[in-house]
C-alpha cells in the first residue's frame, strides 16, 4: 500500500520562513542587549562623593614691614658778611681798565712761568753716560750715603730680623731720584726703612744718551745687618 503524505502537513515547505524569523528575533535580541545601559544607584553615587577628599593649603599673607625713613636733619648754614664802610680803603692790586679792547694786554702773578712735563719719560737701563752721585761711581758713593742715614727699625732690632733688602729706582733726566719700589722685601718694617732712605737721597748727576739727559732705572740692594 503505498503512503501519501498531505501537503500541508510538510514542514520541510516553511523551513526558509521559520530559519529568517529566527535569525530576525535573535537579532533583535542582540541590539536591545547592546543598548541596553543602566543608571548607577543613587547610594554607591553619594558614596564615591563622600569618598573623595581635596586638601586646601592656606597660606597666610605676612606684609613686610617698612623701614621708616630717617629725618633728615637740615643743617643751617651761617652766612657771614663782612660788611665795611663805604668810605673804606679796598686793597686790588689789579688794573682793570673798563675800556679794554681786543688789543689790550693784562699780566697775571702768581702762576709759574714753566710749563709742566705731562709726557712719560722714556726709561733706559744702559746708556752712554750712567748717572753718578756726589761726581762718583753710585756703587760706591750711594752705598755711602745708605750707610750714613740707614736707621734700624727697632721692631725689627728686638725680634732678630735682618736680611737684604733690594730696591729699584729711577734717576729722571733732571736728576732726581723717582719710583722707588721693594722687589724682594724681608720684612715690612726693613722695607719701610728701605723706601724712605731711598726717598731721601740728594740730587744725582743724570745720565745721558747721545748728549741728552735721560731717565735711568737702577736696582740697588740694601743691607740690614744686626751688630
Amino acid at each position: 500500500m503505498e503512503l501519501k503524505k498531505s501537503e500541508k502537513a510538510d514542514l520541510e515547505r516553511s523551513r526558509g520562513i521559520f530559519l529568517q524569523i529566527g535569525l530576525v528575533v535573535v537579532l533583535s535580541f542582540m541590539l536591545i542587549a547592546f543598548e541596553w545601559t543602566s543608571k548607577p544607584s543613587k547610594e554607591s553615587t553619594d558614596k564615591l562623593v563622600a569618598d573623595a577628599s581635596f586638601e586646601v593649603e592656606e597660606m597666610q599673607i605676612t606684609r613686610r614691614e617698612e623701614p621708616k625713613p630717617e629725618p633728615i636733619q637740615q643743617q643751617q648754614v651761617a652766612e657771614i658778611l663782612n660788611i665795611v664802610q663805604d668810605d673804606a680803603n679796598i686793597d686790588d692790586d689789579f688794573d682793570f681798565d673798563v675800556e679794554a679792547n681786543a688789543e689790550t694786554e693784562f699780566k697775571f702773578t702768581g702762576f709759574a712761568d714753566e710749563k709742566e712735563e705731562f709726557a712719560e719719560e722714556e726709561v733706559f737701563y744702559v746708556v752712554e753716560d750712567m748717572p753718578t752721585f756726589n761726581g762718583g761711581d753710585p756703587a760706591v758713593e750711594f752705598r755711602k750715603y745708605i750707610a750714613q742715614n740707614l736707621s734700624y727699625p727697632t721692631i725689627a732690632a728686638e725680634n732678630g730680623i735682618s736680611g737684604r733688602v733690594i730696591v729699584q729706582f729711577a734717576i729722571n733726566s733732571k736728576g732726581k731720584l723717582v719710583d722707588p719700589v721693594v722687589v724682594v722685601p724681608v720684612d715690612p718694617a726693613l722695607d719701610k726703612e728701605a723706601i724712605r732712605v731711598v726717598l731721601a737721597s740728594p740730587p744725582w748727576t743724570p745720565g745721558k744718551q747721545r748728549g741728552k739727559p735721560v731717565k735711568v732705572l737702577y736696582t740697588f740692594p740694601i743691607n740690614f745687618v744686626l751688630q
